[in-house]
C-alpha cells in the first residue's frame, strides 16, 4: 500500500461518519443515474422485447439516421428550440426579479404571505393546470371565452389557435414555476453582508443603486449557475405541460422532441429511435453546458 493510499484511508476513517451520511446519495446516483446508462445501447440496436437488450441485433447509427431523415425532424427541432428559448428568455429572469422585489419588503408577515401565494402553483400538477386553463379558455364553454364573446361579439380561441398557443405555454410556465425559482435567489440574498448596504447608505446611494451595485453582483454566481443548468436543458421544452395541453389544432407549433419520443416509444413501440432521441438530447445538453460555462469564465465567473 502506497503512502498516498494510506493517507487516503486515514482521512476516510477519520471522517467515517460523514462518508456514511453520503452513502444514501451515492447509492441513489449509482442506482438511478449510472446503472440505467446501460440502456443507452438500445439506441444502436433494433430492440426486441423477446430477445432482450443484449440479444437484440446491432444496427449501428440507423436509429439516428431515421431520426434526422424524418420529415418531422425539422419541425420538431424548431418547435423544441423555439419554445425552450422563449421560456429561457421570458421565464428565467422572473424569479430573479421577484426575489429582488421580495428582498425590499420589510414587513415579514406580508413578505411571507406573498411568498406562500407565489409558491403554491408549483405544487399543482400540470393535469390540474390544464384543466383550469380549459375551464377558463375553452372556445365553447370557457368562462373568459364566454365573457369575451358577450363583450366583443367575437369568439376567443386561444387553446386551439396556433398563433397564441405558445404564448399560453409561456404564461402558464411563468405562473407555475416562478415562485419556486425564487427560493434559491432569496437564499443567496440572505447571505449578503448587511454592512455593504449600510456603507452604501452612508455614501448616499439610493435603493436602486444598492440593487445594481451590491445585490445583483452578490448573487451573480447563483444566477450564472442556474443559467448554465437551464441552458443544459435547452432541448427540454416541457413534456408534461405540452402533453396535457396539446391538441390536434396546434400540433404544428407544439410537437417537441419529448412528445415525439413518447409517441414513437410507447405508442409505436420503436424504443431504439426514442433512445436515440434521448441520447441526442443528452449530448446537446452537455455541449451547451460546457459552452455556457466557458463563456462565463471569459467574464471572470468560474462556475463549474
Amino acid at each position: 500500500m502506497t503512502i498516498m493510499s494510506k493517507k487516503l484511508w486515514r482521512e476516510v476513517w477519520r471522517d467515517n461518519t460523514l462518508y456514511l451520511m453520503m452513502l444514501p446519495a451515492i447509492a441513489f446516483f449509482i442506482i438511478y443515474r449510472y446503472i440505467p446508462m446501460y440502456g443507452i445501447i438500445i439506441a444502436f440496436k433494433k430492440f426486441n422485447f423477446g430477445m432482450g437488450i443484449i440479444n437484440s441485433p446491432w444496427i449501428g447509427l440507423e436509429n439516428f439516421q431515421d431520426l434526422f431523415r424524418s420529415p418531422f425532424f425539422s419541425m420538431i427541432m424548431y418547435n423544441t428550440i423555439t419554445i425552450s428559448f422563449y421560456k429561457l428568455v421570458l421565464c428565467f429572469p422572473l424569479p430573479i426579479i421577484v426575489a429582488l422585489m421580495l428582498n425590499q419588503v420589510r414587513n415579514k408577515y406580508f413578505k411571507s404571505s406573498i411568498q406562500t401565494v407565489i409558491y403554491l402553483p408549483y405544487f399543482i400538477s400540470w393535469i390540474v393546470v390544464a384543466t383550469v386553463v380549459y375551464v377558463f379558455l375553452s372556445p365553447d364553454s370557457g368562462v373568459i371565452s364566454k365573457l369575451w364573446a358577450d363583450i366583443t361579439g367575437s369568439k376567443l380561441d386561444i387553446m386551439m389557435n396556433p398563433k397564441y398557443f405558445r404564448g399560453l405555454l409561456i404564461f402558464t410556465e411563468a405562473w407555475k414555476e416562478t415562485g419556486w425559482g425564487t427560493i434559491i435567489y432569496l437564499a443567496s440574498l440572505s447571505s449578503i453582508n448587511s454592512e455593504l448596504y449600510e456603507a452604501a447608505d452612508i455614501d448616499g446611494a439610493s435603493r436602486l443603486q444598492g440593487i445594481f451595485y451590491i445585490t445583483i453582483p452578490s448573487i451573480m454566481p447563483a444566477i450564472l449557475t442556474m443559467l448554465i443548468l437551464r441552458v443544459g436543458y435547452i432541448l427540454n421544452a416541457g413534456f408534461e405541460q405540452i402533453f396535457v395541453m396539446q391538441n390536434a389544432m396546434v400540433y404544428q407549433v407544439s410537437e417537441i422532441l419529448d412528445t415525439y419520443v413518447y409517441k414513437t416509444g410507447f405508442q409505436q413501440g420503436n424504443f431504439g429511435l426514442s433512445t436515440a432521441v434521448g441520447l441526442f438530447k443528452s449530448i446537446v445538453g452537455l455541449t451547451m453546458v460546457v459552452i455556457t460555462n466557458n463563456i462565463a469564465k471569459r467574464f471572470g465567473e468560474d462556475i463549474l
